[in-house]
Parts: structure tokens; C-alpha cells; sequence
């Protein structure tokens, strides 16, 4: 075989990004856009000793697995990965991705694993309340905007992604329009040059309240204010306000913001719970799952009311606040200043007393007010980043000994890794659900309960 060379494959499997695999004689390729069960046109682009990746050219034979894609871009754009599988099997393929992990990278057995069905979404588009859009031009000259295309920083334009919310489209055609008026170029990453960056786009569902920042490459916005007189069209405009970056990165969001208008967050409720929510605010992009997936987490915490509870990677305090309706007390730890200082005022705004929060490294603070100050926990919930867990604060959870812990993840092989650790320190793994959080893509939630059981490996 050899590239450029096409070639006819079985599609047999799905790598974890959502890329069909196939065996021709042995060897093995990678095909983007295909599904388990297809039988396809390929071509070879790029060849290892042991395995090769190929482009999509022809679908011979559909997989009862495929679907049609509903956006037009969504084989360019690098933003969902999944649409030419039906729901249904993006469901299987997630709920197989998780398993396979904690079986491999856990090293659990599979009658150590209790897997609950799958939360799915009865209708799994327009449910991203957040979205971020580069501005750039096209070969004519003319002001677009849209998504990188994968691995890539070519924009692919699409003003009206199907995830994302229909306002969107509105609020993009008049950042447009307001550019043109006034003669403002999109940034260019090549010369860095032109003004504007990005737009950042929040809603809260529950609310209808809106948010826009534009990140510009300068100090200041020209003709700000006619930019809110035509942002203020736009039902449910709350906060409008700009970002600088001069920087030459791939970092968004600059470190100076500017408020135009508004107060500068949205709210949102999730649950009976209000949320206020900052520009840089980490909040769940789908509202709709993140109350199910709450849900389930408060339900595996097994809370009476006499408990002790912490929440680590705690954000604006959107779990603790949960927790706390059926705690005793509950201690939240973050580690960005400004998401803290929101989730004390989310505190005040609900009227929750049984809540404290604290700044600062979760494996630090948790070591410290545990071996200082005497704090224990009945039960931790987690909710790290895609890395995971440091060591030092798995360590610390295993001499505290909370009776549960329940970890919320949405990087199932750094979840396998953390479990084992905890595992081998006497918890076991009760039960395991998977939160589809995000359709169309390969990502997936999932939380687990683990129990205390004293079962430590030697």
C-alpha cells in the first residue's frame, strides 16, 4: 500500500476520538467520518509501520448505525465528530468508550463495574449555552466568522451552528454589520494584525438572558457604544462588554475586560438553584444535562442531612449549592479567585448558609484544614479537569476515609487512572453512569460512586 493509493475496508470498531478502524491484511487504518459496521471507499494519507490513517472517499455499504449529518460543514468543521452516527449508536459508543476504559486503564473486572443506562437527550441539538467564534477573512476580502476546522486555525464559516443556540446567528450578522460602519478589520494570527479576535456568546436557558464579549487585539473598541445600541435589539441582551489580547497565543480571552453595558454576568438556574455567571464564570455547557447529571451525583452522594460534604474543583459553586439542600455542611474548593467570589455570592443569592468556600489548590486546602484544622468529610465530590487528580489529594482523600466518593469526570481514561488509586486504598466502585453532555461529539460525562470498604491492596 501507498499513499494516495485507494483501497476498500470493513469499518470493525471506533478509536476513542470517534475515528472508524478497519484491518486491510493485517494492517490496521484510521478513518475519519465512518461507523462501525460500514463498508467503505478509502484513501491512504498517512502510513506507520503498523497502522495508517485514510480519508473517507465512498460509502459502499451504510452500517444501520449511520445518519445523515444535519450541519453542512459538519465533515470540515472540527467541532462534532460523531454526526454520521444516529443518536442511538453515539449513545453505544460512549457508554463502550467508558467501560473499555475502566477495564483497561482501571484495571477493574467487569463484575466490578454496575453501569447504569446512559442519560441521553431527547432532542440533542441547540443545547450549547456558550460559544466562542473566530472572526477572519475569506479569499475575497470579506469579514467571516465560524469554526476552526480540525487541527486547524482555518475558519470554516458557519454563523449557525445546530448545537449552539439560534441567537447566535443574530448577534454574529451585526458584529459583522457593526465592523463594516466602522471600518474594523478581523484579527489575522499570520501578521497580527486587525482588531477583532473573537465573540463569546452566553445564554442562560432559564433566563433568556444574553451575554457577547468581543476579544479585540487593542485597547480599546471604537464606537463601543453603537455596538450596544445594536446588540440591545436583540431580546434578552444583559451583558455586553470587550476583552483585550495583544498577545500572539491561542489563549482567548485577554486579562483585561471592559464593561459596556450591563452587569458584567447572566444568571441561570439549574434546578431550583440561581446561578450568577462572570464572562470567565466555568459553567456546564449543556443546562438541560447538567441538572440530570446533578442529579445523579447528589443521588450516589446519599445524603440524610447529618453529613459532611466537600466539594473539589467546586467552579461557581454549581455542585455545592446542590449538595448543600440535603448536607449538613458542605466545603467547596477552587482554585480561580474569581470563580469563588461568584459562588459566594450564588450562596447569598439562594439564601444557603451551610456552605463555605475556600481559594486555592484543591490537594493543598484539603490537606490542610483536614490535618490543621480537624475538617473531615462524609462524603468528596469530585469534579477535576481533563487531567484529572493530583496524587496529593487522592492521597489525602484516603487518609481522611470519607464513606463515599463520588467523582464527576468528563476524561474517562484519567477517571480509570484515579479510581485504581483509590481503589487499591480500600474503596470499590458501586455503581457507574455516563451523562451525554454533549451529542454529536465524543466526549461524555460520567459519575461514580465509590464506597469505603477497607479492602487496601498490599
Amino acid at each position: 500500500m501507498e499513499k494516495n493509493q485507494e483501497f476498500v475496508v470493513a469499518i470493525e470498531d471506533m478509536n476513542e476520538d470517534g475515528a472508524g478502524v478497519g484491518r486491510v491484511d493485517g494492517y490496521i487504518w484510521f478513518v475519519k467520518d465512518t461507523v462501525m459496521g460500514d463498508v467503505v471507499r478509502a484513501k491512504a494519507m498517512k502510513m506507520k509501520k503498523t497502522y495508517g490513517f485514510a480519508r473517507l472517499m465512498e460509502v459502499l455499504e451504510p452500517s444501520p448505525g449511520r445518519a445523515e449529518p444535519l450541519c453542512p460543514v459538519a465533515k470540515q468543521c472540527g467541532g462534532c465528530q460523531l454526526q454520521a452516527m444516529s443518536y442511538e449508536e453515539q449513545l453505544r459508543f460512549k457508554e463502550r468508550k467508558v467501560l473499555n476504559n475502566l477495564l483497561r486503564i482501571g484495571k477493574f473486572s467487569r463484575d466490578e463495574i454496575e453501569m447504569l443506562p446512559i442519560i441521553g437527550m431527547e432532542k440533542p441539538w441547540r443545547y450549547r449555552n456558550k460559544a466562542q467564534f473566530p472572526f477572519g477573512e475569506n479569499k475575497e476580502g470579506e469579514i467571516i466568522t465560524g469554526f476552526y476546522a480540525g487541527r486547524t486555525h482555518n475558519i470554516i464559516e458557519n454563523e449557525d451552528c445546530l448545537l449552539g443556540v439560534e441567537e447566535n446567528r443574530e448577534i454574529l450578522g451585526i458584529i459583522k454589520r457593526f465592523m463594516k460602519e466602522n471600518g474594523l478589520r478581523p484579527y489575522s494570527e499570520k501578521e497580527h494584525k486587525g482588531l477583532v479576535r473573537h465573540a463569546l456568546i452566553r445564554k442562560g436557558f432559564r433566563t433568556g438572558e444574553l451575554m457577547v464579549c468581543l476579544v479585540i487585539n487593542g485597547e480599546r473598541l471604537p464606537k463601543k457604544e453603537r455596538l450596544a445600541e445594536l446588540l440591545l435589539q436583540v431580546k434578552g441582551m444583559t451583558s455586553i462588554s470587550y476583552s483585550m489580547n495583544r498577545e500572539k497565543t491561542n489563549v482567548i480571552m485577554g486579562k483585561e475586560i471592559v464593561d459596556i453595558y450591563g452587569p458584567g454576568y447572566i444568571t441561570d438556574y439549574i434546578g431550583a438553584v440561581k446561578y450568577q455567571i462572570s464572562l470567565l464564570s466555568f459553567y456546564q455547557v449543556n443546562p438541560d444535562q447538567t441538572e440530570k447529571l446533578y442529579r445523579t451525583a447528589l443521588e450516589f452522594a446519599e445524603l440524610t442531612g447529618d453529613e459532611v460534604a466537600w466539594d473539589l474543583y467546586c467552579g461557581i459553586g454549581t455542585i455545592s449549592l446542590f449538595l448543600a439542600q440535603r448536607a449538613k455542611m458542605v466545603y467547596g474548593v477552587e482554585l480561580v479567585t474569581e470563580a469563588i467570589r461568584d459562588a459566594k455570592k450564588n450562596a447569598e443569592i439562594n439564601g444557603i448558609r451551610n456552605v463555605e468556600f475556600f481559594v486555592g489548590r484543591a490537594e493543598e486546602v484539603l490537606l490542610e484544614e483536614y490535618e490543621k484544622n480537624g475538617l473531615y468529610a462524609d462524603v468528596i465530590v469530585l469534579d477535576p479537569p481533563r487531567k484529572g487528580c493530583d496524587e496529593l489529594c487522592l492521597n489525602t482523600i484516603l487518609k481522611m476515609g470519607p464513606k463515599r466518593v463520588v467523582y464527576i469526570s468528563c476524561n474517562s481514561a484519567t477517571l480509570s487512572r484515579d479510581l485504581r488509586y483509590l481503589a487499591d486504598g480500600g474503596y470499590r466502585i458501586e455503581r457507574v453512569r455516563c451523562c451525554d453532555m454533549f451529542p454529536g461529539t465524543y466526549h461524555v460525562e460520567v459519575v461514580i460512586m465509590m464506597t469505603y470498604c477497607g479492602d487496601k491492596k498490599k
